[in-house]
């Protein structure tokens, strides 16, 4: 006898809508850079995405390039199709444009019509499904002219490979001037609904600022990475480089070294003592040592930490990381 298939339940998250698309996405996803295939392999990856499902996360984001490959396959064959999940509870992502195929050749990287389409089909080939719902465009190619580029993701989504497409570290004259206010309502097509862009205390002009006036001009989303500073704002790197971790194993370049790192860490500290005296739970900011899954779990207290964030908290945090 089968089990029955698991029921998402979304009363644990927040969900929002995905920039001016009807897309609801939860407030937390599970990103797949340096995790799904890296740092995070075997059993362990279906225990991650367990835990991210359970606690509401049905959002699952990765690219043509990450882990050259793998974890769009660790994503599908070695969770999404063993938990038994249905396709209609999750929210898939992808991004196109560095592909790692064996054989690539000189058209297997950047946004031509050509990549775009055919990368699009091996990362449903990987992913083991029919459609993504959103597609980004890793970067802005510049080689390539704005028209193709948009009419390129305009096919993809015509031919019900992807519901939405995006665009992810991109500027603002990029994203407005070509691809959304430009060349996609002159020519009568969908414009990117959102921009992946690398998000956290330690940076925000982009996001913050130069993205503002498209925020209200063309209801622009947003999803992030590197929300942590790649582990450095958990504080687990505030005396030193603790065993097993990612900087431990070199999967990320090293950002606390030289004077620049020592700023950093001391402003990390800072915030530290800011969320003991805010009364945020325990370890949030401290989180990483243990299982990836009981990470993610500590990183969900955020949720519990948002209503806290008044006034008098930010104007620390500005002072701090300003």
């Amino acid at each position: 006898m089968s089990s029955p298939v698991p029921v998402f339940d979304a009363k644990a998250m927040p969900f929002r809508r995905l920039g001016p698309s009807g897309l609801r996405v939860p407030l937390f996803s599970l990103g797949g850079w340096l995790t799904l295939g890296g740092s995070v392999v075997g059993e362990s990856v279906k225990d991650i995405m367990q835990a991210a499902f359970e606690n509401g996360i049905n959002m699952f984001d990765t690219a043509e390039d990450y882990q050259k490959g793998a974890a769009e396959r660790k994503c599908a064959g070695h969770a999404i199709k063993e938990l038994g999940w249905r396709r209609t509870d999750l929210v898939i992502s992808t991004k196109i444009f560095w592909s790692h195929e064996p054989g690539t050749g000189p058209n297997d990287t950047g946004l031509s019509h050509k990549h775009v389409i055919e990368g699009t089909k091996a990362c449903l080939r990987r992913l083991q499904m029919d459609y993504v719902d959103v597609i980004f465009a890793h970067r802005c190619d510049t080689t390539v002219p704005m028209e193709e580029i948009v009419r390129a993701f305009n096919y993809v989504i015509d031919q019900g490979w992807a519901f939405y497409w995006g665009t992810s570290e991109w500027s603002a004259h990029q994203i407005e001037g070509g691809a959304s206010t430009d060349v996609a309502t002159r020519l009568n097509l969908i414009a990117p609904i959102a921009e992946q862009c690398k998000h956290n205390m330690f940076h925000r002009e982009r996001p913050e600022k130069e993205y503002a006036p498209l925020y209200a001009k063309c209801g622009l989303g947003t999803t992030a990475f590197s929300a942590l500073q790649g582990g450095l704002l958990t504080g687990k790197y505030n005396d030193g480089i603790p065993d097993g971790t990612r900087r431990h194993r070199a999967h990320v370049p090293g950002a606390t070294e030289g004077p620049q790192g020592e700023e950093l860490l001391w402003k990390v500290r800072l915030l530290s003592q800011i969320a003991a005296g805010a009364s945020f739970l325990p370890d949030l900011l401290n989180s990483g040592r243990n299982r990836a899954g009981a990470r993610l779990e500590a990183n969900l207290g955020a949720l519990e930490v948002l209503p806290k964030l008044d006034a008098a908290v930010l104007a620390l945090d500005r002072g701090c990381v300003g």
